[in-house]
């Protein structure tokens, strides 16, 4: 018989090798916010030492113990069973029937979770896999929200005329503040842009007309969408998202209340109305700041400034602006709107919905500017 003792402070271990027979003994007092013994590691490796046929765990002189003494003998008759090793017990009765308990019922195959690596060319695939039915479910939505409009206009619609007032309240005065500076800054460098080329053939007067068109036609209405996309596309988004969350939004299907025509039908008409109102007064807005930089760093008198750009900029560059404009809020409602009402039932859930309605809708407005853009070619206008 060899022995190997080894001793550690409160809590302790004392593992010892009696022959074919690895013993573990443990004593002192054991709790949950302490770590284990030093010994430990050495006490469970021992059971891969030449020889040791047998585990056997004994208890004497237990202070106070909670689950930390249960996650050790737990932990030392895994090692042992890893090992083709049996296992022979003399413990307290309370111990002996939470090992027991821990061992009553094998842990199922493959239900622990396992973290997969996939490839490029697999989650490739699986994107392009998951394009078709994400369509199906945008249509879906698009026939639902149409509908809402036909039941409004045929006066059959659930939609309370204060939520769309405060939409466009929301959507409108609240939003002038970044209105103005964008599209003052905006005027201001395509004005400076333009004045590096024009003063060089002492042309500074067609700085008018480059601001004027360049705001009217599609400037404009493309900077209060970007702006609408992060304001108030991501605040839809996250408004509807968390009434999904807290299931607010079932509740209103219980009641028999459209959630279409009660949270996403108002919004959407509000976006319809104010955007285009906006790129109006982003338009003023730009044609301002072109304006201080013809009349302050270029030398051209205002009336000279005010008659270039009435001269320059036909009326028909306004009414392209504003198709862009109502297209623009109509994206950006569904945007906003759609990923809402397809929100998770989490809190990450929401910020992710909220992220992801800010990118569908600024690629939805590049995409319709092109869109548009080719069209209004094509028809030479």
């Amino acid at each position: 018989m060899h022995a190997n003792q080894i001793k550690s402070s409160n809590p302790q271990i004392t593992a010892t090798a009696q022959g074919t027979v690895w013993e573990i003994h443990v004593s002192g007092s054991w709790r949950m916010d302490e770590p284990w013994p030093h010994s430990a590691d050495a006490a469970l490796n021992g059971l891969e030492g030449n020889g040791i046929q047998r585990l056997r765990l004994t208890a004497g002189d237990l202070g106070a113990w909670d689950t930390g003494l249960l996650a050790f003998l737990v932990e030392a008759v895994k090692r042992a069973r890893s090992c083709g090793i049996p296992v022979d017990t003399s413990l307290p009765d309370g111990l002996q029937r939470l090992i027991h308990l821990a061992f009553a019922v094998p842990a199922k195959a493959g239900a622990a979770r396992t973290k997969k690596h996939t490839g490029f060319i697999a989650r490739l695939g699986s994107a392009v896999l998951d394009i078709l039915p994400g369509m199906t479910d945008f249509l879906t939505f698009l026939g639902d929200v149409t509908l809402a409009h036909g039941r409004f206009f045929t006066g059959k619609t659930h939609m309370r005329w204060q939520d769309f007032m405060a939409a466009m309240h929301e959507c409108g005065v609240r939003a002038l503040p970044i209105i103005s500076i964008t599209s003052l800054l905006f005027g201001l460098i395509l004005a400076f842009v333009g004045a590096v080329q024009l003063t060089q053939f002492g042309a500074q007067i067609y700085v008018a007309g480059l601001v004027g068109i360049g705001m009217l036609r599609v400037m404009g209405a493309v900077m209060v969408g970007v702006v609408m996309s992060g304001r108030v596309g991501a605040a839809y988004a996250a408004l509807i998202g968390t009434m999904q969350v807290n299931e607010e939004i079932d509740a209103l299907a219980t009641l028999g209340l459209a959630p279409i025509d009660f949270l996403v039908l108002p919004r959407i008409l509000a976006l319809t109305l104010m955007v285009p109102l906006l790129t109006l007064y982003a338009d003023i807005m730009g044609i301002v700041g072109g304006f201080a930089v013809a009349v302050f760093m270029l030398g051209l008198s205002p009336p000279e400034y005010i008659n270039a750009t009435v001269q320059m900029v036909p009326f028909k560059h306004l009414l392209i602006g504003l198709i862009y404009a109502t297209v623009f809020g109509v994206v950006i409602g569904l945007a906003g709107c759609y990923h809402g009402m397809r929100c998770g039932r989490s809190a990450q859930a929401v910020g992710q919905a909220t992220t992801t309605a800010v990118v569908h809708s600024i690629v939805g407005i590049i995409i319709m500017t092109a869109i548009i853009t080719v069209i209004c070619n094509v028809l030479q206008v």
